[in-house]
């Protein structure tokens, strides 16, 4: 099995600076385009970690200005945003950096890991390594194999993620994996159920908290997601499984194109913009 001592990232927004967050707390050299402290800053006010476990990880995390300093890790994980072709690009411009030995990960909430493997010269060395958002607090990562992936890379990105501090649930490579194939038309059947005025926002989130014990309300937590990946993921379903049932609201697609995009824009199905969110249906 392949021995990770260096981890690559590509993307240094949230998903990406959580990445780095929990490898440099487990030991790892980080090299990110971004320097993660504000995560890490979160923890020790809220005593989860203490002051010299932020400055050790810090130290461990430094930034890389070029794909050629990603591309001389032992794994590389690409966190960009939810888009097929952006990702490909990513891929297509880190390979010729690779040295041989170095894996490739995406963290992919929903395309496929095949497709985006074929762009690089190390399908074998591919794999989906999915952490969920807040990547410190959530404890999951699902591992989704390409048809090519070969079994030393996954055994390796298995006890990559368990070395975290991660449990891991493996998925097939299919159209947005296990928790969001679950959790995405879930929170669209909620938009839909806004759309057709079954029930206002409020109604909806606080039916489903105390109702089904969710400890966030469907459209909350979208808006948390980002309701432009949450569209993302809706579309990859609609188009991979060919199946109504995953067809995007029109009410999200209107928000979305209204860049009314949740909690990271400042309106989405609340509004955030003063000091407690206020529904805005």
């Amino acid at each position: 099995m392949a021995k990770i001592q260096t981890v690559g990232i590509i993307g240094s927004g949230q998903m990406g600076a959580g990445i780095a967050h929990v490898a440099a707390l487990a030991g790892y050299e980080v090299r990110l385009h971004d320097v993660a402290a504000d995560h890490l800053g979160r923890q020790v006010a809220k005593e989860v970690i203490d002051q010299a476990a932020m400055t050790a990880a810090i130290g461990r995390i430094k930034g890389a200005e070029t794909v050629a300093e990603i591309g001389q890790c032992d794994i590389a994980i690409e966190a960009a945003t939810e888009n097929e072709e952006v990702k490909k690009s990513i891929f297509r411009g880190l390979t010729e950096h690779l040295k041989p030995e170095t894996i490739l990960a995406s963290n992919t909430s929903s395309i496929s890991i095949t497709r985006l493997a074929s762009v690089t010269d190390r399908p074998g060395k591919f794999i989906g390594l999915h952490f969920m958002n807040p990547v410190p607090i959530m404890k999951l990562v699902e591992i989704i194999r390409g048809i090519a992936t070969d079994a030393d890379t996954y055994e390796t990105a298995v006890s990559f993620a368990q070395s975290l501090g991660k449990t891991t649930a493996n998925s097939e490579d299919f159209p947005a994996f296990i928790v969001n194939r679950i959790l995405a038309p879930m929170i669209n059947e909620a938009v839909y159920t806004l759309y057709e005025g079954v029930g206002t926002v409020s109604s909806i989130d606080t039916a489903m908290k105390l109702g089904a014990n969710h400890p966030m309300g469907p459209l909350e937590l979208g808006d948390f997601i980002g309701l432009d990946t949450l569209l993302s993921i809706m579309n990859v379903l609609h188009e991979g499984l060919a199946d109504s049932k995953y067809r995007p609201c029109p009410l999200l697609v209107k928000y979305v194109e209204a860049g009314w995009l949740g909690k990271k824009s400042g309106r989405g199905f609340y509004d955030y913009r003063g000091e407690t969110p206020v529904p805005t249906r």
